[in-house]
């Protein structure tokens, strides 16, 4: 069976599973905001109609501009994408034929842009159910590495590693000449996260991105950003192509980066349906993975496979992420976004439904 590579567009997955696509359905596939997008942004809309004539600014000036101050970093050292797969995809241009090593499970995407630019891949795998990240465990990995891509906090276990772990992997990176593309597409979903930008300046190595589309909840638009120093940064750019990202995203970015109480409330809302859905599923004797974000892993302890549940959410018409394409998951688990109050309520209602005939 070919399975979905991503979250979202459901329609794909009931189409493999060869089952009829439900009239009523909840997509917790997809990794979005619950609030949806900041409302600033619909009052801004119809401003965004009048620039649709115009060719987007190449240089993305305003918003580099804009980002640069937020983050505290130089212009220069800030590239601006159409989402973080098109940054990702720069840097696997960049590492052509290069080894590459992947901390797994991980984020497909890593794999499959390397793949397509001939890289060699080296994986390491984190260990089922905590996927605690060793630094020592990795080093002998990075020998000979030209770049490690780390997903902190992790999707699809939502899982974050402790600052000091990842310090430590950058710093052996360093020792082996090796990049680190730390993918933090979900770090501002976390309250009082301590950010790596700063130690752009202190090592040579690291390269961030960022993703502006999870957080204000505008997948459809494509927006993110990469912070490097500015060597890296003007390599990565030559190798864009021109206009990649569109104006709208431009002037939407703008509108989002000055959105700060969107974000705490965000954070906040995430935070206690995180907790509600953790207490029923301890409760209910499902396993889930310690996750820090809007989404987690949930298993069915008393299955090997989850395919059975999968199947029964589907019928369901609740639609969560498939892990088949994630190294190391293989099926056992499933992906879940938090959703809304109203949502959440009805997956631990089915969730239950499938206790009471399945214990």
């Amino acid at each position: 069976m070919i399975w979905p590579s991503h979250g979202s567009n459901p329609r794909y997955l009931y189409e493999a599973m060869g089952l009829p696509f439900p009239e009523k359905f909840i997509d917790f596939s997809a990794n979005i905001n619950p609030l949806g997008p900041p409302s600033s942004l619909k009052d801004k809309w119809q401003d965004f109609y009048q620039e649709i004539i115009v060719y987007p600014d190449p240089y993305a000036s305003k918003l580099r501009e804009r980002l640069a101050n937020a983050v505290k970093i130089s212009v220069d050292s800030l590239l601006i994408g159409n989402g973080g797969a098109e940054l990702i995809a720069l840097v696997a241009r960049m590492l052509a034929g290069k080894k590459v090593v992947l901390v797994e499970p991980t984020f497909s995407e890593y794999e499959t842009t390397c793949q397509a630019n001939k890289c060699e891949i080296l994986y390491h795998q984190l260990e089922e159910p905590d996927f605690g990240l060793n630094p020592t465990d990795l080093r002998s990995k990075l020998v000979d590495a030209d770049a490690l891509f780390l997903c902190n906090p992790n999707n699809p276990t939502g899982i974050h590693y402790p600052p000091a772990t990842i310090i430590s992997i950058i710093e052996e990176c360093e020792k082996q000449n090796c990049l680190v593309i730390l993918d933090e597409a979900f770090y501002d979903f976390l309250i009082d996260y301590e950010s790596f930008i700063p130690y752009i300046n202190q090592f040579s190595n690291l390269m961030i991105i960022r993703s502006l589309t999870k957080m204000f909840a505008i997948p459809g638009i494509r927006l993110g950003y990469l912070v490097a120093r500015p060597a890296i940064v003007s390599e990565l750019s030559q190798l864009q192509s021109h206009w990649s990202t569109n104006t709208i995203a431009l002037l939407a970015g703008e509108v989002c980066v000055q959105n700060e109480t969107f974000i705490i409330q965000s954070q906040e809302y995430i935070c206690n349906e995180r907790k509600r859905l953790f207490d029923f599923f301890k409760q209910e004797e499902f396993a889930v993975s310690a996750s820090k974000v809007n989404f987690y892993l949930l298993r069915d302890p008393l299955l090997k496979e989850q395919f059975q549940l999968f199947e029964f959410l589907l019928h369901q018409g609740i639609i969560p992420r498939h892990t088949f394409n994630f190294l190391g998951l293989e099926g056992r688990w499933l992906r879940f976004a938090i959703k809304s109050e109203e949502e959440n309520n009805q997956l631990m209602e089915v969730l239950a439904k499938w206790r009471t005939s399945h214990h």
